[in-house]
């Protein structure tokens, strides 16, 4: 797999002080309204080494819209597991999935690009003790996810994986 690979289990106290600030409202408020408008290009520009959120390895998704068939591109943080690409689709604690968790479910091959890297991968959601052993790491990984998994209320946050195709 040629996207670097990131540790959920390395964490670092700067990475603790950024999931610190997301997990505030205003910095919810950032991540959801400026950061999805600005990172595509920083981290085009940048070769996958630069976006707003600094502290956590980020990716471009790039999907098609389930209703429209629109390409779509998507900044998200994200670890790797078992050679897989994971992300959260947590919507900042929202009480909805993020359009582009549908719009995978619909149309699970997508193109990948981090770290200067660009790849075509399948994506499929995880479920039962994979999930929650995924949740386990993302929550010791970037601890703002449970106050996102507390904010979604009854919304259980799905976890995806993206497997590279050749």
């Amino acid at each position: 797999m040629g996207i670097p690979q990131v540790d959920p289990t390395a964490g670092s106290p700067l990475l603790r002080a950024g999931a610190r600030v997301t997990g505030t409202k205003p910095g919810r408020w950032l991540a959801r309204r400026v950061a999805p408008r600005i990172d595509p290009t920083l981290l085009r520009v940048s070769r996958g080494r630069l976006s707003s959120a600094l502290v956590t390895p980020e990716l471009l998704l790039f999907h098609t819209g389930s209703q429209t068939g629109r390409r779509r591109t998507t900044p998200l943080t994200y670890f790797t597991d078992a050679g897989r690409v994971i992300v959260i689709a947590s919507n900042y604690g929202g009480a909805r999935h993020p359009a582009w968790y549908y719009n995978t479910l619909a149309n699970p091959h997508v193109t990948i690009s981090a770290g200067g890297y660009t790849g075509s991968f399948v994506g499929e959601e995880i479920t039962g003790a994979e999930r929650d052993r995924l949740w386990d790491l993302v929550v010791q990984f970037i601890p703002s996810y449970a106050d996102y998994e507390r904010l979604a209320g009854a919304r259980r946050i799905p976890i995806l994986a993206f497997t590279e195709t050749p």
